[in-house]
């Protein structure tokens, strides 16, 4: 533009070719050669993207593939074309884009002076009030006082009255006794005599009848306090493309009963948010855009929502969720309604009757019983499968490299491995993050550097893999390529089941039989610990029961990990709760009850924390993974309704953010995504 904007007669050469070339192509001819002068530009050249004339083609060009340049001018235009196209059918959605950000902000400008204009009336209201309590108060204040000054007045005239009488029968006596004659005092005497002794006799009331007491007092420390915190602005940064949706419900449900699905929200980020309060609305509507249930919101006040309906006829439905009057993502979902005779009886039995996970007391054979890949699955093929967070799953039941016979822990190192402790073939077996078998060690004995049942394991900051070995009653250390290098803790663990290694190196052995904790430094000297019997904050429930083993005992704290304050996170199977420990075993808070709601749990077991804090754990009961945030606040569950977990143990984050479990019932580890 600045050179079309130049005089024509301009100083400089480059901008008066480059307007020649403008006008000339404007004009249509045939352009110049800038290279070789008065030569046409005809050809053009593939590999450089340019175009040339005949004595560029046997110069520099001469290797490079050239064609004529109105054979390809067609071809570039249609291509251009076509670009344009599909550029120019974006300006609609850039429209709407900017109609519906502009109508948000105007909105919200809206809401801003409608606020504003709240808080002002809220205020002058308050003015008022304090206004009105004021006036009261100095009404009462003249009020007492004026009773208390009209018994003080009355007393002090009575008083006056007194002294005044006195003194004249004292001036009037004395007078006649000075200046009377003997016949006018004796005339007096008597009238005299008897008026003194009436006013010697006489009750004044010289005490006080009343006190000078009154103090205003007015407590305006909470009551500033609360002015101080008077009011609440509501918000949050939710958006609806980013926020989700999780839980059976948004795809399955059986007429007659109540399904409910969690949101979780998140800002344009992808970041959860913590704060409830975000505008969210649920509808279900049948094909013909009726509404087919009343759906209610619990507020869960963390940034989850959960979301309830129950719907009477089956069919095929809409279940569209709007935060903010945008689709979440995904929404509208397409919700299919059977009648519950219709929904495949899934193997909950079988796996209720399963009292502990094999390895916490005695041998219990745990049968691996399949699931359907769905709980919903048909024998025809699955139209709209469900949709899983599962990124690949390996192992079958087996004895080879990569099968595995009741894995329980699982750990992953900052390069990229995952670590898994396969108990009942009494070897450690390692894999790349993307699932490829690498490597396994260990072998079935009672001697050092031998696994009798290896149960937890975890890598420590060298890279050395630590295991708990639950039969042989003392924690292994193995370097990287699987090569021993020392046991701790012979002699004084009895059950070691769950180990985990904090910021300063120390090994967190978590003894499964004695009900309580070890930690140990990375030389097998004991730095403390902690935990006991009982049902206390302080102590790992120990569940008592005919049949179970010899000792007649289930064993409960499982597995561990340690945050990033190297707190320590404890799963306590049979109180079904997590307990939260700071690094030297002062108990800090726990969270979760008996229940298949969200929050609860049936047996925890594995239990991982990233690096944001939130608390993941495997709801072993329940066969399912939930996550928490660092308080202990439920935030999701991670969808394995695909291909359901049985009886899940250990688990760990690798190295690129995701979660690997193990999935102990069906012999196999498993690898999810999950809202981070």
């Amino acid at each position: 533009m600045e050179v079309l904007q130049r005089d024509p007669e301009c100083s400089r050469p480059e901008a008066c070719s480059v307007l020649e070339s403008v006008s000339a192509a404007a004009a249509g001819k045939p352009l110049s050669c800038p290279n070789h002068e008065g030569k046409v530009m005809e050809f053009y050249c593939e590999s450089c993207e340019t175009a040339m004339c005949l004595d560029c083609t046997e110069g520099e060009h001469r290797e490079h593939v050239t064609v004529p340049l109105r054979d390809v001018v067609e071809q570039h235009k249609a291509v251009l074309k076509t670009q344009l196209d599909a550029i120019h059918s974006r300006l609609p959605q850039l429209t709407a884009a900017i109609e519906l950000v502009t109508e948000i902000s105007r909105q919200l400008n809206e809401r801003k002076t409608e606020a504003v204009a709240e808080i002002a009336s809220t205020f002058e209201e308050l003015e008022r009030a304090l206004h009105q309590r004021k006036t009261a108060l100095i009404t009462d204040l003249e009020n007492i006082c004026s009773t208390k000054q009209k018994v003080l007045q009355a007393q002090l005239s009575s008083l006056l009255q007194g002294k005044e009488h006195i003194q004249s029968s004292c001036s009037f006596t004395e007078q006649a006794l000075s200046h009377g004659s003997a016949t006018e005092v004796l005339l007096v005497q008597k009238q005299m005599s008897e008026r003194v002794t009436a006013l010697a006799r006489h009750d004044f009331p010289e005490r006080p009848h009343q006190n000078a007491h009154l103090d205003c007092q007015v407590e305006t420390e909470g009551l500033r306090r609360s002015i101080q915190n008077l009011g609440v602005l509501l918000t949050t940064a939710a958006v609806a493309h980013t926020s989700v949706a999780t839980g059976e419900g948004l795809r399955h449900a059986a007429t007659g009963q109540h399904h409910t699905i969690t949101v979780t929200t998140k800002d344009k980020d992808g970041e959860l948010v913590r704060t409830g309060n975000a505008i969210l609305k649920a509808e279900i509507t049948s094909a013909d855009g009726s509404r087919a249930a009343e759906t209610e919101i619990a507020d869960n006040k963390n940034g989850t929502y959960e979301v309830g309906y129950t719907i009477r006829s089956e069919g095929e439905y809409s279940f569209s969720l709007l935060l903010y009057g945008q689709p979440i993502r995904g929404s509208p979902f397409r919700l299919r309604v059977v009648k519950p005779s219709d929904v495949p009886q899934s193997p909950d039995d079988v796996k209720r009757r399963v009292k502990s996970p094999s390895g916490t007391g005695g041998h219990i054979r745990q049968k691996a019983v399949r699931r359907p890949s769905s709980m919903y699955s048909t024998t025809k093929k699955k139209e709209n499968p469900i949709e899983d967070e599962l990124i690949y799953r390996v192992g079958t039941r087996g004895r080879e490299k990569g099968e595995f016979t009741n894995l329980q822990g699982i750990s992953a190192s900052c390069n990229g491995r995952v670590v898994v402790a396969d108990s009942n073939n009494q070897c450690i077996q390692v894999f790349s993050n993307d699932g490829q078998f690498k490597m396994r060690f260990g072998v079935r004995g009672r001697s050092p550097g031998q696994l009798q049942r290896p149960t937890g394991v975890t890598v420590d900051m060298n890279g050395d893999i630590v295991v708990a070995d639950y039969d042989n009653r003392w924690v292994s250390i193995f370097s990287s390529d699987g090569k021993f290098k020392n046991k701790i803790g012979a002699g004084r663990l009895m059950g070691p089941k769950g180990v985990a290694v904090d910021k300063n190196g120390h090994i967190i052995t978590v003894d499964n039989k004695a009900c309580c904790v070890f930690i140990f430094q990375s030389n097998g000297k004991l730095v403390t610990k902690f935990g006991g019997r009982g049902t206390s904050d302080r102590q790992f429930a120990e569940k008592l029961g005919p049949n179970l083993n010899k000792s007649g005992s289930v064993f409960s704290p499982h597995l561990v990990a340690v945050n990033n304050k190297n707190e320590i996170i404890v799963t306590d199977f049979h109180n079904h709760s997590v307990k939260v420990y700071s690094a030297d075993g002062e108990f800090l808070f726990k969270f979760g009850s008996h229940g298949e709601g969200n929050g609860q749990f049936n047996a925890p077991t594995g239990v991982a924390v990233d690096a944001n804090g939130n608390i993941i754990v495997a709801d072993w009961g329940n066969s399912r993974i939930q996550v928490f945030d660092s308080t202990g606040s439920f935030l999701s569950y991670i969808n394995t309704s695909a291909d359901p977990l049985y009886g899940p143990q250990g688990l760990a984050l690798t190295s690129d953010g995701h979660v690997a479990v193990a999935d102990s019932g069906n012999h196999c580890f498993k690898v999810y995504r999950y809202l981070q």
